[in-house]
């Protein structure tokens, strides 16, 4: 670019004076102004004032222009997928209001902590309020989503308090998305109700934060029929099945036996699916993204993968609720109605085909025709979704299983709304967990939920009753909330307390990785506690400090001061519960949100003391941070605290 003159006549080497005319920026062409404006160094705020300084940098930065564009691009790249190439938007206001949404989560998800911190910790907690406000916001719901994500992928060590609610929030909002999906599904006809989507949005919802789609799984579908093809053009290579583009249904047996041989070699011989015998309530089985990827299920996970490559290669299987065991029933006529005339598929048995007669030896129990009946789209989703619910409910009371009973409660009653036994396990769940949200559902609060139980079964008076009671209550508490204990180190009854909270420590007998959150000068635990886990075969027994930990494998633990010792090796703790209390970690230990600061607020000096002490003071010969040694203990779990 040519640099700027004032115009003035000045004289060359040659004595004579010529006048010069000094080139201005905004007369430079306009592809060249827009690439100049395109420069990575410029944000939004830069091209905002270029576009004040004259009419024609305004209209070199035309909302609708490259440069505004380029801006958007650049600053928000997982979006580009949502708009069209040959469309023109106004990319100004498209970054304004994606701009402003930002502001306003990012505003909601800091307030949380706030808001739900003094609240008494438990699994799966409802924060029906925020996510409220984050729907009410009206803005795009994939704008929305992108800024959680973007809070979700930054800096994995900072701002763990930040992406701790955002992971929350993200996991509603999808849940709320995938529902609406589901009830529109149920609304379709029978006939344009496909299983594998119905086991898709299943899937969706008991895992709102993995990359699950209906496309990807009918994509992996495609490739096994294709290698299902493969197999099937070595043994008969005119078989209708092979014609490109829509397959058919085939009428004839002998055709059919073949796609179905062929399915088999291909599925379980070449792929090796197999039914999961060792880990059968494992609630992965369940879900067919995680079929797909491990290749192994329980009996209905199995038979709609089987049932849906089957009908990709023109044969038409049907699902059978047969107790205990999920089966496909293959018809040898047309539309017959004794159970005589079908084969039945067991594909959790690797395509064993069965007798009538067969099955009732599977599981060892004779049954009346009715079971050995097809069933709806509908009914197989019940079915599905009723073993998710069964394995919640025989989990280990933790977090995990929690959450997936919350799951499934929210699948079986969306498909099955007037269902009074899982009504009221949903509510007596909430009341066990202490959760009591404005809303269970997008539509029902918690007393309209109790109230139309009492509709449906004026029987469950009882029951309902003290729910209600209860309910009342906790709205009332909620009135008056009690403010949280304040502990201080400085406090003469403290003086005991050695460790402060975010040092990250190691369990001296049980081996195991933790992080402290709190603590208590005495165990405060029950007695039933106290006996159960032998504190009284502890040194110090229950009189010494006991600390609140999150530990390494997800569990919070309840220990002793004299079975912890810091870790000589601090790393980082991977636990879901982590940005609950802070807010990062800092490469020795972890440092303490606000909220749990204001309950300990003498304990960050102390853990900045003892991370000083420990890690960062040299020995004179090794040439190592001063520390405690490694512990060799043992690694058997303990019952001792």
């Amino acid at each position: 670019m040519a640099t700027p003159c004032n115009g003035e006549r000045f004289s060359g080497a040659n004595g004579k004076s010529s006048e010069t005319r000094g080139k201005r920026l905004t007369d430079l062409p306009t592809e060249v102004l827009e690439y100049i404006l395109c420069f990575p160094v410029l944000n939004h705020i830069d091209i905002s004032n270029v576009s004040c300084c004259c009419r024609r940098l305004h209209d070199v930065c035309d909302g609708s222009g490259k440069v505004w564009s380029h801006q958007y691009k650049l600053r928000w790249p997982r979006l580009q997928k949502l708009y069209r190439q040959n469309e023109s938007y106004d990319w100004q206001k498209e970054y304004r209001t994606r701009h402003m949404v930002c502001l306003q989560i990012q505003r909601t998800v800091v307030s949380i902590s706030k808001r739900f911190f003094t609240e008494v910790p438990c699994v799966g907690q409802v924060l029906g309020d925020s996510f409220t406000e984050i729907e009410s916001l009206g803005a795009p719901e994939h704008f929305c989503e992108d800024e959680l994500l973007s809070i979700l992928n930054s800096d994995r060590r900072k701002s763990l308090t930040l992406k701790y609610y955002a992971k929350k929030i993200l996991y509603f909002l999808r849940q709320q998305n995938i529902l609406r999906n589901l009830k529109a599904f149920l609304e379709r006809p029978p006939g344009e109700q496909s299983a594998l989507e119905g086991a898709v949005l299943v899937d969706q919802y008991c895992n709102p934060l993995a990359d699950v789609t209906l496309e990807s799984i009918s994509a992996q579908l495609n490739d096994i029929t294709e290698k299902v093809k493969k197999y099937l053009r070595v043994k008969n290579a005119s078989h209708p099945s092979l014609r490109t583009g829509d397959c058919m249904v085939l009428e004839d047996f002998e055709l059919q036996r073949q796609v179905i041989c062929a399915l088999n070699a291909v599925l379980y011989d070449q792929l090796q699916y197999k039914g999961n015998e060792c880990d059968y309530y494992n609630p992965l089985n369940s879900y067919i993204h995680q079929v797909l990827l491990r290749r192994t299920g329980i009996p209905i996970s199995l038979s709609v993968l089987y049932m849906m490559l089957a009908r990709k290669m023109g044969v038409l299987l049907e699902p059978v609720n047969f107790p205990n065991h999920f089966l496909l029933r293959w018809c040898q006529r047309q539309a017959s109605d004794d159970i005589y005339d079908y084969v039945y598929i067991d594909a959790f048995g690797k395509g064993k085909q069965l007798t009538a007669k067969e099955c009732e030896y599977l599981i060892r129990q004779q049954v009346t025709a009715d079971y050995y009946s097809s069933i709806s789209t509908n009914e197989l989703l019940l079915r599905m979704v009723g073993n998710l619910l069964n394995i919640g409910k025989r989990g280990e009371g933790n977090e995990k299983s929690y959450q997936l009973l919350r799951d499934s409660l929210d699948l079986y009653l969306t498909i099955d709304p007037d269902n009074v036994q899982y009504l009221l396990l949903q509510a007596r769940l909430y009341f066990h967990l202490g959760i009591w949200p404005e809303k269970v559902s997008t539509v029902l609060t918690v007393l309209d939920i109790l109230q139309h139980i009492q509709a449906l079964d004026p029987s469950q008076h009882g029951a309902v009753g003290y729910l209600v009671q209860h309910t009342l209550e906790h709205i009332q508490h909620k009135r008056h909330p009690i403010e949280p204990e304040v502990k201080r180190r400085s406090a003469p009854e403290h003086s005991q307390v050695q460790y402060s909270v975010g040092l990250v420590m190691k369990h001296k007998r049980s081996g195991y990785n933790c992080v402290i959150y709190g603590w208590d000068p005495k165990c405060t635990m029950s007695q039933e506690w106290i006996t159960t886990m032998r504190v009284h075969q502890l040194s110090n027994g229950a009189n010494q400090p006991f600390y609140n930990v999150l530990v390494q494998d997800g569990t919070c633990r309840y220990a002793a001061q004299e079975n912890l010792e810091p870790h000589s090796a601090p790393l980082e703790i991977a636990h879901p519960e982590v940005g609950r209390y802070f807010t990062e970690f800092a490469d020795t230990h972890y440092i303490a949100n606000e909220e749990l600061q204001t309950r300990y607020p003498e304990d960050t000096v102390e853990t900045q003391r003892a991370v000083l002490e420990l890690y960062h003071t040299q020995t004179p010969n090794s040439g190592h941070p001063a520390g405690p040694g490694t512990d060799h203990h043992s690694q058997n779990a303990s019952m001792a605290p």
